[in-house]
């Protein structure tokens, strides 16, 4: 057997350990590549095609690129101090330095192009099914039809042959100046107990704490003003936390004698501080990067929810079209006219009713005030099916800001106390009944006011009034709706909102940025879960040899897998937990912005993600058990 027929079967033999860094390297070709084939598919190269789809991929395709030179330089270092021995061996029996470097070169060659060939392989078998999903997903006007992607191949290919001779290159270099004999040594030295510091365990604490506790209480715009210093505060709080505040809490754990000589405790606390010690920061990088990922699907979901829900509920009827008093009244008759008609010819059913909106100056308020009679507020009720109110004669009733509005930092929210009429004579404002009425009935973004019809007849000089139209589709096609609005939006010289026709333009608008963030995400928690996959291998050696003596001394086969569940439970829950706690805050402080509850958005992603860590957890603990009883 010759040196490179050594090395190829080294890779071989060592499947093991390559397993998650094959699949992991694998899986991140695929995606990239599956990009590559979105960014130079013919129906989104043309002329027509909306610029936000390929300046997403664009972006998600460096992201992906950049984090892969991160992890494929992570996953590089765990093998190395992965085959402490192994280097050993191949030093005793002659090998020299820069054998072992070169052999360490081209496994890593190895591994990387049969990972992005297999990668783009793959892509290849699934891209028909991925292009559909695509379509869907993109809401394109133009079909997303199966091509062989050869610049797709040629530039996923020499993107990741170069990446992996990159790192190739760079670990022989980290060899030659680290020296391979330090790795081996390593275990020859007795290991102290982990120390912490107590100051620095309160800090985290205190970290952490100030950082959730800006980021909770922050409102409106006040929340992208301290996002900056939260991530800061809360990132240093997070390190701690791993390598500082989880080694203290051990300690006192493990002077509660009751607990620490309860059943097999004994044997979970034995060296649980040397494993978080040595963990503290594959932990960090953990917690971070599932936390990137919860909040920027949560944010990217939330978002469209809001988004989506926000446009719904603003804007009540099918088609709304307003017209300001400057208008001609033949202008007007002309653009009804004109939706009428287009709404008959394709056949949709709707009901109809109008409403003139007037606008009033009040003393010391800075803007232009709307002001309804009530009977004009219930016909608007009756026709969407809300609640009718009563209004007394001596008193006006606030209606909340539509829920489109956002809280500005700093801003003067000025409110009317009293409503003044052209006589002198004034009426107050009743904020007791503010909810009363419903926002976003009328099509007005601020506050507005009911009055009773005969106070509303002591209003005179309106500065500015506005006819509005609603048809309220109740029978037809939603694809039918979408086109019709498309085609009024064109057409009609009015200001037209035609609800469906807006929401899908949104969502057209929306559904790259929600499609690239999304397998972003996805990256980076698979890439998350490669690493705990790392970690634990890691320590295979040392556990096979420690649980075989144990097992001697009398451990049962039950007892032996409790404690190896909860030693692999405490590696891959711990930093997934506090990222799902950083996640909840992140995206409660978004919902703080916009002042939209995100519970349910949240409650998905996070339970999505958890459920998912659980399901990986089982299949690793399973095929962990069942070397170490191998090796026993």
């Amino acid at each position: 057997m010759n040196f490179r027929q050594f090395v190829f079967h080294n890779v071989f033999r060592n499947i093991r350990l390559y397993a998650a860094y094959f699949l992991s390297s694998m899986f991140t070709v695929s995606v990239f590549f599956t990009f590559a084939i979105f960014a130079f598919h013919p129906a989104l190269t043309g002329e027509d095609m909306n610029s936000s789809v390929l300046e997403g991929l664009a972006v998600a395709g460096g992201i992906i690129y950049v984090f892969s030179f991160f992890f494929v330089l992570y996953s590089m270092n765990a093998f190395l101090r992965s085959r402490k021995k192994e280097f050993g061996v191949l030093l005793v029996h002659g090998m020299s330095n820069s054998q072992i470097r070169w052999m360490v070169f081209s496994e890593n060659m190895i591994i990387g192009f049969f990972s992005t060939f297999i990668g783009i392989l793959l892509g290849i078998v699934f891209s028909k099914a991925i292009l559909l999903i695509a379509e869907n997903v993109l809401i394109l006007d133009e079909s997303l039809n199966f091509y062989f992607p050869t610049l797709a191949i040629v530039i996923t290919f020499v993107s990741f042959i170069f990446l992996f001779f990159f790192i190739s290159v760079f670990t022989a270099f980290l060899l030659r100046t680290k020296k391979i004999v330090s790795f081996i040594k390593e275990d020859e030295n007795e290991r102290e107990e982990p120390k912490f510091s107590p100051v620095l365990s309160i800090l985290a604490v205190l970290l952490l704490g100030s950082g959730y506790t800006i980021a909770l209480s922050a409102k409106g715009m006040k929340v992208v003003a301290v996002l900056l210093p939260v991530v800061i505060l809360v990132t240093i709080g997070t390190y701690l936390l791993f390598s500082q505040l989880s080694i203290y809490v051990i300690h006192k754990l493990k002077k509660n004698k009751s607990l620490f000589w309860s059943k097999t405790n004994i044997l979970l606390f034995a060296d649980l501080a040397y494993r978080m010690k040595d963990n503290a920061r594959a932990f960090f990088l953990v917690a971070i990067i599932s936390t990137v990922a919860f909040s920027a699907i949560g944010a990217l979901f939330g978002m469209n929810s809001y988004l989506t829900k926000g446009i719904i509920e603003a804007n009540p009827t099918s088609f709304s079209y307003s017209a300001a008093s400057d208008m001609l009244e033949e202008e007007i008759e002309k653009d009804i006219q004109l939706i009428e008609e287009t709404l008959e010819q394709n056949h949709l059913k709707y009901n109809k009713e109008s409403i003139t909106l007037h606008y009033f100056l009040q003393e010391n308020y800075e803007r232009d005030v709307l002001i309804v009679p009530v009977s004009e507020y219930n016909k608007y009720a009756s026709f969407l099916g809300e609640k009718q109110i009563n209004v007394s004669d001596n008193e006006a009733i606030p209606v909340d800001k539509s829920i489109r509005t956002i809280e500005m930092p700093g801003g003067v929210h000025v409110i009317l106390d009293n409503i003044e009429f052209a006589d002198g004579s004034t009426i107050p404002v009743n904020w007791d009944k503010l909810g009363m009425a419903k926002p976003d009935l009328l099509p007005e973004m601020f506050e507005y006011y009911i009055v009773s019809d005969v106070q509303f007849e002591k209003l005179t000089n309106p500065i500015y009034i506005a006819k509005v139209f609603d048809w309220d589709i109740i029978e037809g096609d939603k694809e039918v709706i979408i086109e019709v609005g498309r085609i009024l939006n064109d057409k009609v010289s009015g200001n037209i909102i035609a609800l469906d026709f807006m929401v899908h333009t949104v969502q057209e608008v929306y559904s790259p940025i929600m499609f690239v963030g999304l397998f972003i995400g996805i990256i980076f928690f698979v890439s998350a879960g490669s690493f705990l996959y790392f970690r634990l291998y890691s320590d295979l050696d040392e556990d096979e040899v420690k649980f075989n003596s144990i097992s001697k001394l009398g451990l049962a086969p039950n007892e032996l897998k409790k404690v190896i569940s909860e030693q692999t439970a405490i590696l891959f829950f711990v930093p997934i937990v506090v990222a799902i706690i950083h996640g909840s805050v992140a995206l409660f402080s978004l919902s703080n912005l916009f002042n939209y509850r995100l519970v349910t958005e949240s409650t998905i992603v996070l339970g999505s993600f958890f459920v998912i860590q659980v399901i990986y957890y089982f299949v690793v603990r399973h095929y962990y058990i069942r070397q170490l009883r191998k090796a026993i």
